[in-house]
């Protein structure tokens, strides 16, 4: 099985309507066709190398009877989560790329948290049955490593089947959703509502985490600026 390659991406194809992409990345003279989101491909420019002399894609060799394809993630932790995304029950390759190539891990995390169907709609091909269906799918088994963001450099993993993963978090996911659909009705969009969600989320304190109240009007303070 093949983990990562490391070498010089000699080609690339965007296909910015299904936002992914394929590159041919050359390891010692053997060129491998890799599959990625479009945002992974754009960060490696033909011909051109990282600072240690060379591109490194972490890659997800998938197997079936019929067929082999490479997928490659500019970071472990995207890897992990498509592995995560095609674990679910529906849910193949080009689908949980599409996911990825739409939304970053950290962004996924919060979709899920706060029954953001319709972030899950802003992916190619994924209409609202499907991202219903999707939503239920994916909080019931995904498990996502993330950033954590308050340590800047630290990683953790999101076990969505339990809430958010932190002790407090079954009762904050609930009062999250409740904020959200607050925000939204307000007027705000659903981008706007997604970004500052994520700022929330990490600001919270335990007592917050039932009162939809305080966290409300912690949104609305970041909103405005």
């Amino acid at each position: 099985m093949i983990a990562t390659l490391r070498g010089t991406v000699t080609s690339r194809e965007l296909n910015l309507e299904k936002n992914s992409a394929t590159v041919v990345i050359e390891v010692v003279g053997v060129g491998y066709e890799v599959t990625t989101t479009a945002t992974t491909a754009e960060r490696f420019q033909v011909g051109v190398v990282d600072a240690s002399g060379e591109s490194l894609l972490h890659i997800y060799h998938h197997i079936t009877e019929a067929d082999q394809r490479l997928f490659g993630f500019a970071t472990a932790e995207e890897k992990a989560a498509f592995k995560g995304l095609i674990s679910a029950h529906g849910v193949g390759p080009s689908l949980g790329l599409a996911v990825l190539g739409t939304h970053a891990v950290a962004q996924l995390a919060t979709i899920l948290e706060t029954d953001d169907i319709d972030a899950l709609c802003e992916v190619p091909g994924v209409g609202k049955k499907t991202a219903q269906r999707l939503l239920v799918e994916l909080k019931s088994s995904l498990v996502l490593p993330v950033i954590d963001v308050t340590t800047q450099g630290g990683a953790g993993d999101i076990d969505l089947s339990d809430g958010i993963g932190n002790s407090n978090n079954g009762g904050l996911a609930s009062t999250i959703a409740d904020v959200r659909e607050a925000l939204i009705s307000l007027g705000y969009s659903g981008a706007e509502v997604r970004t500052v969600m994520a700022d929330v989320r990490t600001q919270a304190t335990e007592e917050d985490a039932t009162d939809s109240g305080r966290l409300l009007k912690l949104a609305l303070q970041e909103l405005g600026g």
